[in-house]
């Protein structure tokens, strides 16, 4: 390949590009001539508008009782025989971090508590790459969401990107509303946005994805939080099942594939996953659904008793049964009793990963994280 390179270095790009990204950064040490290439503007173009799988989750949790966080961040990662638990992923950065938001490569989070000047970081932990961003006001309990498409977002040698934070707060008598401070990676700075959004509803689980120009939020009512981050416009999405239709509190969350927003529920109905067609309308399709039943018989050597325990959470404040984790790409992360699984609905194939207690018995999960592979590099000016 090197002596190819020489004499045509339009072989060593086309096949160099076609390489899953997660092999990029330890060919760069072959030789000079495969770190220029790899290096280049234009091939990381190439490589971005490649939609790269789902690679793993990033996991942290936060104890039951205080105001302390967990430092460890645990990265589970997707299509291996054996699941191996690392927890090295971000040692790259100045001081440890807590998960807020990830997308396409690009990760946030932000300073651990207690800490007199918290601040934000944005980084790729795949080419180690990370920049600091102020954070005013800052609010251990603060919703944070990242906007970036590396298919048209990435220019020359700088990534574009947009961090938004979400706000509720009280605008009339016991009415609330969702509010929007955008970070922009052009400006380098922070606006709050005009837009607002009325919603007596709380954000659920506190993750925002993005999926074709807009972010989701999934609430503790009947409807979903949307923001467009181009236009600023927000509106509410109904989700497929309003709460009247379930006897017990079902157990829900967002996230995405094949460039559409899917929501995942279980519930005495089974485990149902939607896919959304139309904002406005509300309009969602059926894209999978097997009964309790159907999900024990299947995967009798992890489920047992499902009904019960599914239908006996009669309270919020009850610890579900079956805990959906994360969503995306076609893989359920999710936790059943004490176990962390991870359901393939393409292959209806399901994995034991580990124990809940390889991450710590006085702990419950405050982030999990779809994360794929991208080579975008942050501008450091």
């Amino acid at each position: 390949m090197g002596n190819v390179g020489e004499q045509n270095s339009d072989i060593p790009f086309d096949v160099l590009s076609r390489l899953p990204t997660k092999y990029l950064p330890r060919l760069k040490c072959v030789c000079k001539g495969w770190n220029r290439l790899i290096s280049d503007p234009i091939f990381m173009k190439v490589q971005s508008r490649k939609k790269e799988p789902v690679s793993g989750f990033f996991c942290q949790q936060r104890f039951r009782l205080g105001n302390e966080d967990i430092t460890t961040i645990t990265h589970i990662p997707v299509g291996k025989q054996e699941a191996k638990l690392f927890q090295t992923v971000f040692d790259f950065l100045p001081e440890h971090v807590v998960l807020l938001a990830s997308c396409n490569g690009l990760v946030c989070g932000r300073s651990c508590f207690p800490r007199i000047d918290p601040c934000l970081y944005i980084c790729n932990p795949l080419n180690h790459e990370w920049m600091r961003l102020t954070w005013e006001e800052p609010n251990r309990e603060d919703t944070f969401a990242l906007a970036f498409d590396p298919c048209r977002d990435l220019l020359g040698t700088s990534t574009k990107f947009k961090l938004i934070r979400v706000k509720q707060t009280e605008i009339e008598s016991k009415a609330l509303c969702f509010s929007f401070d955008i970070y922009s990676s052009d400006t380098r700075a922070w606006k709050k946005s005009e837009e607002i959004c009325k919603c007596n509803s709380n954000l659920y689980k506190n993750k925002g994805f993005y999926v074709e120009g807009v972010l989701h939020w999934l609430t503790d009512g009947d409807e979903m939080l949307t923001f467009h981050v181009e236009n600023e416009l927000s509106w509410l999405v109904s989700v497929p099942l309003p709460a009247i239709e379930f006897r017990s509190i079902p157990e829900a969350c967002i996230g995405h594939s094949d460039d559409r927003l899917h929501y995942v529920l279980v519930s005495q109905y089974g485990l149902q996953i939607w896919f959304l067609e139309d904002y406005f309308e509300s309009k969602w399709s059926l894209k999978l659904s097997k009964t309790l039943e159907e999900m024990e018989e299947q995967h009798m050597m992890f489920l047992y008793n499902l009904r019960e325990r599914v239908t006996q959470r009669l309270a919020v404040d009850m610890e579900p049964w079956v805990d959906l984790l994360a969503f995306k790409d076609g893989y359920l992360l999710m936790r059943v009793s004490r176990n962390i699984m991870l359901y393939n609905i393409e292959t209806n194939r399901m994995q034991l990963l580990c124990s809940l207690s390889k991450f710590g018995t006085h702990s419950t999960f405050c982030t999990v994280l779809p994360y794929s592979l991208s080579l975008v590099p942050l501008d450091q000016a």
